[in-house]
């Protein structure tokens, strides 16, 4: 089987995260979604996005074997994969009003119609799988736990845990996974609230403090004295310090310094400044709203606790103090003192006195030098990507 995860309409609401990936690549839990369903399939995928993304992202139609599309903001579980597996050409598999995954065969006009709209030829199935679906930023961090469990006990059923030092303080050992090449010294790791998973090469410093759950991915590394609250994830390439309460840092990320980070989620290529903190509690306790870039208008999260979702390339100066359910667009850059407004658009350049414009040229070379330091090159595809994001966003800049 060839199997394609698509994006549904969630996509919109996922922005801006979603403006630089398909929705199977945002992370939650230790892995993102795709690599979820990969590691569960023991197969490759590959996406049916935005047309812009498509050059980073293209999609592998075949007609030797029978393509099946499913929603790539679904995370899978073995009940799921399960009912994936068993479809037929021609079935689709539903969760209520939700298209899951569809077996096309090898027709490409019903593969192309990824829209939720079929004809009487297309078999359906109810879903019982019961599995977790992302629809809206918040739910990241807010399932995070759920999902960072699951993927504690898919990558560690069956192996056996690198040692730890005795200069640690553990409780709950047996939840604990070091891979190895990892480093932790002289830390407290309590995993008596959930597992803690410690990625290759990934170093833990002294003094740090982590209670479970929590994911520190491969090559990220905990500064010295970090306090970390699960359910949390560190993604791969990042350096984390400070206090990080119920946080996802999807990767190639530095929050290196103290300040508080809580109830967030973080994409790519971001930095947030010594000192800087986030509020996630309203001082009058109410429901905090959050931008919602498909309506232009704040939407309900339903939540007493929400901070800041923060897309890919954005970067913040020391003390830069963000107010409850702030969004911040891709690459912006923010300054100054003072509270800047809590929907700080793409590519904005300032802070609570008023923002500018950020300058592609000066966007670019900043991408540019950032990614070399981890070894990685910004290529024309990714410039591309970054433009369109630019034209798109550019009324909410006005």
């Amino acid at each position: 089987m060839n199997y394609i995860l698509f994006d549904d309409s969630s996509r919109d609401n996922l922005l801006p995260l979603t403006f630089t990936r398909p929705v199977a690549d945002i992370r939650i839990g230790i892995l993102t979604i795709r690599e979820k369903w990969e590691k569960r399939l023991t197969a490759k995928t590959s996406s049916k996005t935005e047309e812009y993304l498509s050059a980073k992202y293209p999609v592998e139609y075949t007609i030797d074997a029978d393509n099946v599309w499913i929603n790539g903001s679904v995370c899978p579980n073995d009940k799921l994969v399960e009912e994936v597996r068993i479809l037929e050409p021609m079935q689709a598999l539903f969760a209520g009003d939700v298209l899951v995954a569809l077996n096309s065969g090898n027709d490409k006009t019903i593969s192309l119609m990824i829209d939720e709209r079929f004809g009487p030829s297309i078999k359906k199935f109810e879903s019982h799988a019961g599995a977790l679906k992302v629809n809206n930023p918040w739910d990241i961090f807010s399932h995070n736990g759920k999902a960072l469990t699951e993927d504690f006990e898919l990558i560690t059923k069956g192996r056996n845990s690198a040692a730890l030092s005795k200069t640690n303080q553990v409780i709950g050992v047996e939840h604990i996974f070091v891979e190895e090449g990892a480093t932790v010294e002289c830390a407290i790791l309590n995993a008596s609230t959930g597992p803690i998973y410690i990625g290759k090469d990934a170093e833990i410093m002294e003094g740090s403090i982590v209670r479970g759950p929590f994911a520190l991915c491969d090559h990220s590394a905990l500064k010295l004295g970090a306090k970390i609250y699960g359910p949390t994830t560190i993604g791969p390439h990042s350096k984390v310090g400070g206090e990080v309460n119920n946080s996802v840092i999807f990767g190639y990320s530095n929050k290196a310094h103290d300040g508080f980070l809580g109830n967030s989620v973080i994409g790519e290529w971001c930095n947030i400044g010594a000192d800087s903190n986030n509020s996630n509690l309203k001082n009058n306790y109410a429901e905090v709203k959050l931008w919602n870039y498909t309506t232009e208008r704040f939407a309900n999260t339903g939540l007493t606790f929400c901070g800041l979702i923060m897309g890919d390339h954005s970067k913040c100066g020391i003390n830069t103090m963000f107010n409850t359910g702030t969004v911040v667009g891709v690459n912006a850059n923010i300054f100054g003192a003072g509270f800047p407004r809590n929907f700080i658009p793409d590519f904005s350049w300032g802070g609570a006195q008023g923002f500018i414009t950020y300058k592609l040229t000066d966007a670019f070379e900043v991408a540019k030098l950032v990614m070399q330091r981890r070894g990685l090159e910004f290529t024309e595809v990714d410039k591309e990507i970054l433009n369109k994001v630019f034209e798109m966003t550019g009324k909410f800049r006005k």
